[in-house]
C-alpha cells in the first residue's frame, strides 16, 4: 500500500506540474521564468584570446575566446586570503590585469548610479583587502599604469595610491550635497546624458581631470517617501519622510559645469580655460594618448543643436576647439555618447547626411575618411584596427528592424559577419579577432555563440533550448509583422499577436512607447513589454489581440523621420496610434468598437495624447507614469526636442495632455509611483485635478514608495493584475 500510494502521489503530482506548465500566468511572467539565459557581458583581456566572466557570486573565470572553455579560475572567494566579503556583485579589472576591484553591498542612488563597498583583489598573491575604510565609494577607476585608484565619496574625489600602502588622498574638498558634485553627474546629467563617472586619468597616469557640477541654483523638490508596515523599525515612529532632489524642469536653471585637473605628484589643481556659456552642457570628457596627454572636452549648447570638441592641455589649461557638429534641430545623444578613441584616431557618429554613420578623425579634428554611408543606420561601433583600417559595427542594413554585425576595411569593402535575419549584438575581443554574439528574432530566444572576425561560428555557448521548449509548450501566438499607409502617405510598421481558433472579431490592445528615436517593432526576442512578448501572449489567451506600431518620431528610419516631431512632441505620435487603431479595426478579425491603448512613461504620455487626439477610436486606455505637460519634465530631455518654453510656447501648449482633456474619449486608468524621481507624481496630480475640474470620471492606482519602474514582485503582480482587470471590465 505504501508503494502504491507513493506511485499514485508521484503520478498525480506529475499531472499537476504538467497542467501548471501549460498555463501562462502573471506570476510566471513576473517571476522571471521566461528570462533568457546567457549573456555577452564579458571583460576582454589584453592578449585578445581570453576574457573574464563572473560565475555565481564568488568566482571569476578566465575563458577562451576561441572555445569558450574555462582555462583558469582567477578568483575563488572561499579560497582567497585576507579580509573579504562572502560574495560580490560585480568587478573591475585593472589595465595591468593584476588587480581586480570587487563590488559589494551596492545601494542604488538614481537609475544608473550607486554606492558600494569595494575590495582590492591582488591576483598574484590571492589576497583581498578593502579599498577604503572611510565609507562606501562611487565609480572607482584605475589609472592606466594600475598604480592608483580614484573614486568619489560624498561628492568629492579621492585617490588611493597602491604603491604607498594604499594611502588615501582627498583630491577635492568642496563637495556638498545639493550644492557641489565633483566627478559624478547630477540627476539630469546621469539620466539624459547617460553616464555616472565624470572624471578620467591621463594616459601617463600623472593627472586626473573631472567635471565639477554646481547645482546650487537648480530647483530642489521634496519627494515623499512613504514607509509601510514592512519597514518595521521605522513604522511605529514615522510614516512619511521627504527626500530632497535637485531637478531642473524645462526652462529652469541647470547645474553650472566646469572642468579641472589635478597633478598627482604636485597636488596642484588647475581650472581649464574653457570659454563656455553658463548654460552650456559638458556631456563627456576623455584623456587621449598624445605627447601632451590632452584632454578632450565635449560641449553642447543649451538648445543641443551645436556640439563642440575641445582639446585641452591639463597643465597649461589652454583649450582649442578642434571640431564642431551643428544641426538645425538637435544633436542626438549617440554623437557624443558613442565617440571612441583609438590611439591617434577617433571615430564619431553623425546624422549629417540624414542617416547615422561613422566618421574617422585624427586628434586635431581633421576628417580622415567617411567610413559608412547608405540608406541605413549604424546602431553600434565595436572596434577599429589601425593597421588595416577595418571598423567593426552593427547596423540595420538588411532591414529596418533587423540588426547585424559587420566589418568594413580601409578601402570600403564590407563583410557581413552575422547572417541570420533578426538581431545580433556583439562583444569583441581586444584586437577584434573574435566576438561573442547574441542573436534572436521575435520567435527565438537569444542564442549566444563565439565567432571569429571572418564570421565563422566557433561554438554555441547557450541556445536557450529549454526556454524555447517552454514557450512552445504554452503555444505562444506567432507575431505577425505588418505595414500600412496613413492618409498622409506615411508607411508605418508593426507586429501583432491574436488569439488562435477564434472566428469572431476580438478586442484589440495597442501597446506603444513612441518616444524620439525609440523602437518597439524591432525583430528580436525583446519585442513586447516583457521579452518574448509573454505579457502580450497572456493577453491573447484572455481573448485579446495585441499590436505594436512604431509611429513618426521613432528610430531606424533616418533623421528626417525621427526629427519631424521636433518642437511638437506627441502630436504626430498620437495621430499615428489613432491611424493604427483605425487600420487594424478595419480588419475582419478585429472588433473596431473594442480597441484600447496603453503605455509606460513616454508611452503613458502618448496614451493620454492618443485618447484625446480628437478621434474617438479608443474605448479605454492605461497610462503608467506619464508626463502630462512638458513644462514639468527635466530640461535636458525636454529642451532637446521642444526648446525652452519661452522659445516655443505654442508647441508646449499643443504637446500638453492637460490642454487636451476636453477631447478625452474612453475610460482611463492612470498609474503612478509616488516616489517617482524621473516623472514626478506632480504630472499625474495636475492631470487628475484637471480631470476633476472638467467633470471627467477616471480610475487611478498609486504605489507608495515606488519609483518610475514600479519594481518588486508583489507590486508588479498587483499592477498587471489591475491592468488586466481594467481591460476585462471595459473591453469585454
Amino acid at each position: 500500500m505504501k508503494k502504491l500510494s507513493l506511485v499514485l502521489i508521484t503520478f498525480v503530482t506529475a499531472l499537476n506540474l504538467t497542467a501548471q506548465e501549460k498555463v501562462l500566468t502573471i506570476d510566471r511572467i513576473i517571476g522571471g521564468e521566461f528570462s533568457a539565459r546567457g549573456s555577452i557581458a564579458a571583460t576582454p583581456l589584453a592578449d585578445g584570446e581570453h576574457y573574464l566572466t563572473g560565475s555565481g557570486a564568488n568566482l571569476i573565470l578566465k575563458r577562451s575566446f576561441k572555445t569558450g572553455a574555462v582555462v583558469d579560475t582567477i578568483l575563488n572567494l572561499q579560497e582567497a586570503k585576507g579580509e573579504h566579503p562572502d560574495r560580490f556583485e560585480g568587478f573591475i579589472l585593472s589595465p595591468t590585469e593584476d588587480i581586480i576591484l570587487l563590488q559589494t553591498n551596492s545601494q542604488k542612488i538614481f537609475r544608473r548610479s550607486f554606492t558600494a563597498e569595494y575590495y582590492i583583489f591582488n591576483i598574484r598573491n590571492n589576497r583581498i583587502e578593502p579599498l577604503s575604510q572611510g565609507g562606501p565609494q562611487q565609480v572607482p577607476a584605475f589609472s592606466p599604469d594600475g598604480h592608483n585608484i580614484a573614486f568619489v565619496r560624498d561628492n568629492n574625489i579621492f585617490l588611493v595610491k597602491l604603491l604607498f600602502n594604499n594611502a588615501e588622498v582627498k583630491v577635492t574638498k568642496d563637495g556638498l550635497p545639493g550644492k557641489i558634485r565633483n566627478g559624478i553627474p547630477d540627476w539630469a546629467y546621469e539620466e539624459e546624458f547617460g553616464f555616472t563617472r565624470a572624471f578620467d586619468f591621463s594616459a601617463d597616469s600623472r593627472m586626473i581631470a573631472w567635471i565639477r557640477f554646481d547645482e546650487s541654483d537648480v530647483e530642489s523638490y521634496s519627494l515623499p517617501f512613504f514607509l509601510t508596515s514592512s519597514d518595521n523599525s521605522a513604522y511605529s515612529q514615522k510614516l512619511l519622510e521627504y527626500r530632497p532632489q535637485q531637478y531642473p524642469t524645462a526652462g529652469a536653471a541647470n547645474s553650472k559645469v566646469s572642468v579641472h585637473s589635478f597633478d598627482i605628484s604636485s597636488s596642484v589643481i588647475r581650472d581649464m580655460d574653457l570659454k563656455l556659456d553658463s548654460t552650456d552642457y559638458i556631456p563627456r570628457i576623455k584623456f587621449v594618448e598624445n605627447k601632451d596627454n590632452n584632454l578632450f572636452i565635449f560641449t553642447l549648447n543649451r538648445r543641443q543643436n551645436k556640439l563642440e570638441i575641445y582639446s585641452a592641455n591639463p597643465r597649461s589649461t589652454i583649450c582649442n576647439m578642434i571640431l564642431r557638429e551643428e544641426e538645425s534641430t538637435y544633436i542626438d545623444e549617440f554623437v557624443y555618447m558613442d565617440a571612441q578613441f583609438f590611439g591617434d584616431r577617433f571615430i564619431m557618429q553623425s546624422e549629417r547626411d540624414g542617416h547615422r554613420h561613422l566618421y574617422l578623425y585624427d586628434l586635431s579634428g581633421r576628417l580622415q575618411r567617411r567610413i559608412t554611408e547608405g540608406n541605413y543606420e549604424v546602431l553600434a561601433l565595436h572596434g577599429y584596427d589601425s593597421k588595416t583600417g577595418t571598423v567593426f559595427y552593427e547596423s540595420n542594413e538588411t532591414g529596418i528592424y533587423d540588426c547585424a554585425v559587420w566589418k568594413i576595411d580601409g578601402k570600403g569593402k564590407k563583410t557581413r559577419l552575422t547572417q541570420e535575419k533578426g538581431t545580433s549584438h556583439a562583444r569583441f575581443s581586444n584586437g577584434c579577432k573574435y566576438f561573442l554574439n547574441s542573436w534572436s528574432d521575435m520567435e527565438t530566444p537569444p542564442r549566444i555563440t563565439l565567432m571569429d572576425a571572418g564570421g565563422k561560428t566557433l561554438k554555441t555557448l547557450e541556445d536557450n533550448a529549454s526556454l524555447a521548449g517552454a514557450v512552445k509548450a504554452l503555444d505562444f501566438p506567432k507575431k505577425e509583422q505588418f505595414s500600412f499607409t496613413t492618409v498622409d502617405g506615411t508607411t508605418l510598421y508593426g507586429w501583432m499577436v491574436r488569439p488562435s481558433g477564434s472566428n469572431t472579431p476580438c478586442p484589440l490592445i495597442l501597446y506603444q512607447y513612441s518616444g524620439p528615436g525609440s523602437n518597439e517593432a524591432i525583430c528580436e526576442w525583446g519585442a513586447g513589454f516583457y521579452p518574448g512578448g509573454v505579457f502580450e501572449a497572456l493577453l491573447t489567451k484572455m481573448g485579446y489581440a495585441v499590436a505594436v506600431v512604431d509611429g513618426r518620431g521613432t528610430g531606424r528610419r533616418g533623421a528626417d523621420f525621427k526629427k519631424q516631431t521636433y518642437k511638437r512632441l506627441g502630436v504626430l505620435e498620437s495621430q499615428d496610434q489613432v491611424a493604427a487603431a483605425k487600420y487594424l479595426g478595419s480588419l475582419p478579425y478585429i472588433d473596431s468598437d473594442r480597441i484600447a491603448i496603453w503605455g509606460w512613461s513616454y508611452g503613458g504620455y502618448n496614451t493620454l495624447m492618443s485618447m484625446s487626439e480628437g478621434s474617438p477610436v479608443f474605448r479605454c486606455g492605461v497610462a503608467v507614469a506619464p508626463v502630462t505637460d512638458w513644462r514639468y519634465y527635466d530640461a535636458p530631455y525636454t529642451e532637446r526636442f521642444m526648446q525652452q518654453p519661452k522659445e516655443n510656447p505654442d508647441g508646449y501648449r499643443e504637446a500638453s495632455a492637460i490642454e487636451r482633456i476636453g477631447k478625452l474619449h474612453g475610460k482611463l486608468l492612470i498609474v503612478h509611483g509616488l516616489d517617482d524621481d524621473n516623472v514626478f507624481f506632480s504630472n499625474t496630480a495636475s492631470y487628475i485635478e484637471a480631470l476633476i475640474n472638467a467633470g471627467v470620471d477616471f480610475d487611478m492606482q498609486v504605489y507608495p514608495g515606488k519609483e518610475h519602474s514600479i519594481t518588486g514582485y508583489s507590486h508588479r503582480k498587483h499592477l498587471f493584475t489591475r491592468i488586466l482587470r481594467f481591460f476585462d471590465e471595459n473591453l469585454k
